[in-house]
This record gives C-alpha cells, sequence and structure tokens, in this order.
C-alpha cells in the first residue's frame, strides 16, 4: 500500500484549496474562511473550537441542567395519579392494550397494580404529586409536568442512547455534544460539557451517553467528579513540576501545530485544545469542585456533605458549573429500576427511600438558581429513559415486593426554567395510564424543544459525515410550543 497516495484519496478538495498558498482558488477559499461565523461554521484553532459562538437566533436559556434518573422513575407512583388503575388493582389487563406488544421482562396476562402511594395536589398549579416526594411541593408551580412523553425503546441502553443521541444505537454525538459544538462555552478554562454521575453505576449506554460520536472528540462530555481528584489523570505525576508540564505541552503544541498545517485535520486540533484545557483545569477545576466554599445554609438545603460521592452534591455542583459558564451539565443518577426484584428496587419503601435522596436536592437547585437570578437563563430538565408499567411485573408478580416493567408508550417528566412556561401539566395519558390520551411529545420533540431555547433550529444545527448532513434529530420532531413560555 501506498501511503501517501492513501492520504492524497482522504484529502478533501477544501483542505486542498486551504493548503494552497497561491492561486485564485486559495485567495477566494481564504476570504470566504475569515468571513465564515456562527453556529453552522467551524472555528479556526487561532479562536478555538470551545469560542463562544452565535444560535440562530437569542436563545432563552444559556445552560442546561438534564438530571437523569437512570433506570427510569415509576412515574405512576410519583407524578401521573390514576384512581381508576387503583380502583381496578389486581384485576387481568385487557387484552387490547396487550396485543401486538412486547415487553422486557413480563409474558402472558399480568395483573393491573394501582399505586400504593397517595397522592395530592400542591402548589397554585394543583399539579398530583404522591407521598414519595416530600420536597418537590416547594418548587412545584415553577415547574412543567410533560405526561405525554412517548419513545421507541424499552430497553435502557437503546433507550438512553435514543434520548441523548437521536439513535438507538452507538455512533452518533450526544445532545451535550451538539449544544457545545453549536455554541461554544464561556468559560474556557473549564469544559463546554460536563458530566456527572452517582448511584454507584454508569448509565447503561456507558459513555456512548456523552459521547461526540463523529463531532470532533473535543465536543465530548467531561466526566467530573465530587470525591478525590475533580477529573481523572489531571494531576501532574509524581517529579513533574506545573512548570516542565508548560514545557512538555509547548513541545507537543508545536508538533501538533506542523501536523494540523500539513493535513487540515479536524482531531488534530481538538488535540491541541484538549491539551491546553488540561493545563489550565489543574488550577479551576480543583476550585470549581470545591464545594466546602458554599454556606453551611446551602449546604443543609441541598442535604450536601463535602467528600461523598453523591447526587445532592452533584445538583450544588451542577449550579456551581451554571455560575462558571459551563454550557451543559449531565447528572446520571443510577438506581431507578423498580422492577420489585428485591426490597430497595420495591415501589413501598424503596421508592420513598430513593426519592429521599433525589427531591431535596433538586428542589434546592431550582430554589437556588431562583433566588441568584439564574433560574430564568438555566434550563432544567428531569426525567428517565422510558415509563414503567401500569401492571405487575412478569417475574415478581407473586412477590410481596412491588414491581413495574419498562414501558415506552407513555411516561412523565418535568422541566423548568429557561423559558419553559411554569406551573403547567401538558399532555396526559389514559385513564389507566396505557397510552398518550392527549398531546403526544416523542424524545425528538423533547430534543428539537431543548435546541429551540438555547437558539437553534434543530433543522439547521448540523455536521458533514459520511456523504450526508447529520443533526440531533435526524429527520425527526417538532418544537413543544405548548410548554414554551
Amino acid at each position: 500500500m501506498n501511503l501517501h497516495l492513501e492520504h492524497l484519496k482522504q484529502v478533501t478538495r477544501r483542505q486542498f484549496l486551504q493548503s494552497c498558498q497561491v492561486g485564485l482558488g486559495g485567495i477566494a477559499l481564504n476570504s470566504l474562511l475569515q468571513s465564515e461565523a456562527g453556529a453552522d461554521s467551524t472555528t479556526s484553532a487561532a479562536t478555538g473550537p470551545l469560542a463562544p459562538k452565535q444560535p440562530h437566533f437569542p436563545g432563552k436559556a444559556k445552560s442546561v441542567i438534564y438530571l437523569h434518573m437512570a433506570g427510569s422513575p415509576p412515574h405512576l407512583d410519583l407524578f401521573d395519579n390514576k384512581p381508576e388503575l387503583v380502583k381496578r388493582n389486581d384485576e387481568d389487563c385487557p387484552d387490547a392494550f396487550l396485543e401486538g406488544k412486547e415487553f422486557a421482562f413480563t409474558k402472558g396476562k399480568p395483573k393491573l397494580m394501582g399505586s400504593p402511594h397517595k397522592f395530592r395536589q400542591c402548589g397554585e398549579s394543583g399539579a398530583w404529586l404522591s407521598d414519595a416526594l416530600t420536597h418537590l411541593e416547594d418548587v412545584v408551580d415553577d415547574l412543567c409536568f410533560i405526561k405525554s412523553m412517548n419513545t421507541d425503546q424499552f430497553n435502557h441502553a437503546p433507550a438512553q442512547l435514543l434520548l441523548y443521541t437521536g439513535s438507538p444505537r452507538m455512533g452518533r454525538p450526544a445532545m451535550g455534544s451538539w449544544v457545545t459544538y453549536g455554541l461554544g462555552t464561556e468559560n474556557q478554562n473549564l469544559p463546554g460539557y460536563v458530566v456527572l454521575l452517582s448511584g454507584g453505576t454508569n448509565p447503561s449506554a456507558g459513555k456512548s451517553a456523552w459521547g461526540s460520536g463523529f463531532l470532533p472528540s473535543v465536543y465530548q462530555g467531561v466526566q467530573c467528579r465530587s470525591k478525590g481528584d475533580p477529573v481523572l489523570y489531571l494531576s501532574n505525576p509524581k517529579g513533574m513540576s506545573r512548570d516542565v508540564r508548560r514545557l512538555t505541552l509547548d513541545a507537543l503544541k508545536d508538533l501538533n501545530q506542523i501536523e494540523l498545517e500539513k493535513n487540515r485535520q479536524p482531531e488534530t486540533e481538538t488535540r491541541i485544545s484538549q491539551y491546553e484545557l488540561a493545563y489550565r483545569m489543574q488550577v479551576t477545576a480543583p476550585d470549581a469542585m470545591d464545594i466546602t466554599q458554599e454556606t453551611a445554609e446551602t449546604l443543609a438545603m441541598y442535604g450536601a456533605k463535602p467528600g461523598e460521592a453523591s447526587f445532592a452534591n452533584n445538583c450544588l455542583l451542577a449550579r456551581r458549573m451554571v455560575e462558571k459558564g459551563v454550557r451543559y451539565i449531565q447528572l446520571f443518577d443510577w438506581g431507578w429500576d423498580f422492577h420489585g426484584t428485591n426490597a430497595t428496587r420495591g415501589l413501598g419503601k424503596g421508592l420513598t427511600d430513593r426519592c429521599g435522596t433525589m427531591d431535596q436536592p433538586v428542589a434546592a437547585l431550582i430554589k437556588d438558581l431562583k433566588q441568584r437570578g439564574m433560574l430564568e437563563d438555566t434550563l432544567i430538565v428531569w426525567g428517565g429513559e422510558f415509563g414503567r408499567t401500569p401492571f405487575r411485573e412478569g417475574r415478581t408478580a407473586k412477590s410481596a415486593v412491588l414491581g413495574r416493567d419498562h414501558y415506552p408508550d407513555c411516561y412523565t417528566m418535568f422541566m423548568a426554567g429557561g423559558g419553559i412556561k411554569p406551573g403547567i401539566t401538558y399532555g396526559a395519558s389514559d385513564e389507566l395510564g396505557f397510552k398518550v390520551a392527549e398531546n403526544k411529545v416523542h424524545v425528538h420533540d423533547l430534543q428539537a424543544t431543548i435546541m429551540h431555547l438555547l437558539g437553534f433550529d434543530h433543522t439547521r444545527l448540523t455536521y458533514r459525515f459520511s456523504g450526508r448532513d447529520y443533526r440531533l434529530t435526524d429527520v425527526h420532531g417538532e418544537v413543544v410550543q405548548g410548554i414554551l413560555a
């Protein structure tokens, strides 16, 4: 194989003309490149790939905090009150709801199951909350509940990938990657896209849920930790001072710059940017992640404890990240897969205990952002990858511990701030919770709406790959106008 010829085959017309220093083509293209700006252009090495960029139109939200309850919470036991389902508890599930359906762990004819929890209406909006939730009542009039969510996938990994990348298969960029590709970040000393994990387990989709796919890898999520070093391998090795690290990086930058000028590969520019960001983060990240700087009152409000790896700590860190200009913060909290296979995964005390670690910090985050004047331009999204069935899970049907199977057809999530209409419930499921009865919202519609709130026409934020333009929503998605403020 002739490596030189193989390389020439990969060089695009654009790259060839860029590398030409003479000729009308090179002069014209350089002029065009200098005039390009905005969300649809790729920034040059001089400005950096994460430099702030303008969206298609002024967005209501400047940043996003996405709170994902990995495993998918049982919405029928938290938000979607179904008195008729309670009335018909333990009846055989009607055949009409089962025909042509496939479930993860349930076969045959399952029994309908009403919630063991009591519901109450809260706030001026009258939103329904179950007794498993004790703090969200304080902010319920800031929330917009969507009770007509719908997805195509009923297993965790494909559903998470569809939600975050627009495809149930690996290889596409995550939503946070699209956001930082389109907007850059306001703080060049921290990543534009930060990921925080709790619950002791990665989400089922793994790091693909925050990967950059075919976008340059500078746009992938950076996993940070609330315990120990903020980012793995960020510290200098023993025996290497910061000055020596600087000399090393300068030498690498020179070599990479030669490679960039020669081949114009985006990943070379990414490599330069990532080395520099890592060097700057050695100083800025520990300070940004240090919640001991918060007041005792703030720590108590969140239920946060410095030095722990917890969802409460991560919610507080998310607020600190937004304050420092991070564009997209993704929290994954594992432990919401309530099949009823053991007491901790049961819908009784198990769910109540799990909510005890969640709704206090979520309520605190919303109150904290609001009192600091930050909620209006920070979009909060809360939910799972799908819902749970209105009937008992097959494997645990005869158990004393109650559980529900995966269910993609209808589920509930909520949003707040960032241009969302507060204090409303949008959409509805039928009286038993099997189907969307009003205003169906597919995950592609959710993606389109989030991008709209950030100032993007989701059909125009694209990236050329393998001969065609790709976007987060692919060929789907409509903005949900009814939830916009």
